[in-house]
């Protein structure tokens, strides 16, 4: 299927520090793209190269009929909607005229407007606060707004900036039913999130970037392959043996009287690992096996070193 939207050698650096480096990824309709990674990686600058909020140094946003910023920048944002990380709304106006502004600042017909805002407070699940101010809402109401906001001029792609941050798993869980309808209706969605079970919830591709760079891009299936072993064996131990009888069993870590052990090959592995357990004196009490998780696979990629 043909792309909606490629990004190409995106570039934006501040002073010396240079946010993003070379980042380049597609989009399908129907499709949503997890774009994940640290604090501070370059999530945020790519979104907001994509949708024309920040000025690339290098690079190019290109949607389906080679439209783009340079070549029709109001035909392209009209194309795009976005979901920012901090919540953009008129607190003291009512939810229906947030949406409606939204919309007029996209030259949308009176009848056509009145239309959609009805679809989109509707979709949303907030047809009855329709004449309340966003000011009385909680969070996640407000998120939902946001995505009526974007969603007002029927945009083919939509960019999510963390739509969930600190949201309840209510509302959480009505984005995500939000979401899934746009996708299935076509639309093309970015998504960036902290939260990898939404990712693995939502993601038909994944791109991980950090300090800037791609760092791997592809299925959940072909992410998880990264891993040297993806998949885990819990065993349950008697006692406490000391850290020389587990010397020089790869991969296996132990946190009281649990041992944990990733194998590339559960089935293949399990029989010679017990074996040599029980030539160090270990005696088994239990198992139990677990996949990795994207999480498993993020850290990883970027390391476990705390970012700002």
């Amino acid at each position: 299927m043909d792309e909606v939207l490629v990004a190409s050698g995106l570039r934006k650096a501040y002073g010396d520090r240079t946010a993003v480096h070379e980042v380049s990824l597609a989009l399908r309709p129907g499709e949503v793209l997890g774009l994940l990674g640290p604090n501070g990686a370059g999530k945020s600058t790519t979104v907001g190269m994509i949708c024309g909020l920040t000025v690339p140094d290098a690079g190019a946003v290109t949607l389906s009929g080679g439209v783009s910023l340079a070549s029709d920048e109001a035909g392209y944002k009209r194309r795009i909607g976005l979901v920012p990380q901090d919540i953009a709304l008129y607190e003291e106006l009512p939810a229906r005229m947030n949406v409606e502004l939204f919309g007029n600042l996209y030259g949308m017909a009176p009848e056509v407007l009145k239309r959609r805002t009805d679809e989109v407070l509707a979709m949303v699940g907030l047809s009855d606060r329709a004449k309340d101010r966003p000011s009385t809402f909680s969070g996640g109401m407000k998120r939902r707004l946001n995505i009526a906001c974007a969603l007002i001029h029927d945009p083919e792609v939509l960019l999510l900036d963390e739509p969930t941050a600190g949201v309840d798993p209510q509302s959480r869980n009505a984005i995500f039913d939000n979401l899934e309808m746009l996708k299935a209706a076509g639309k093309a969605l970015i998504y960036t999130t902290h939260y990898m079970e939404e990712a693995e919830r939502l993601a038909d591709r994944i791109v991980v970037i950090d300090h800037g760079r791609v760092v791997a891009s592809g299925t959940q299936a072909q992410l998880f392959a990264l891993l040297p072993a993806s998949q885990i064996l819990h065993i349950e131990i008697e006692g406490e043996p000391d850290d020389a009888a587990l010397q020089g069993l790869a991969g296996v870590t132990r946190a009281g009287q649990r041992l944990d052990a990733r194998l590339a090959d559960i089935g293949r592995d399990t029989g010679p690992l017990l074996a040599a357990l029980a030539q160090r004196g270990v005696a088994v009490r239990g198992l139990a096996s677990a996949r990795a998780t994207l999480e498993d696979v993020f850290l990883s990629l970027t390391g476990r070193q705390l970012r700002d």
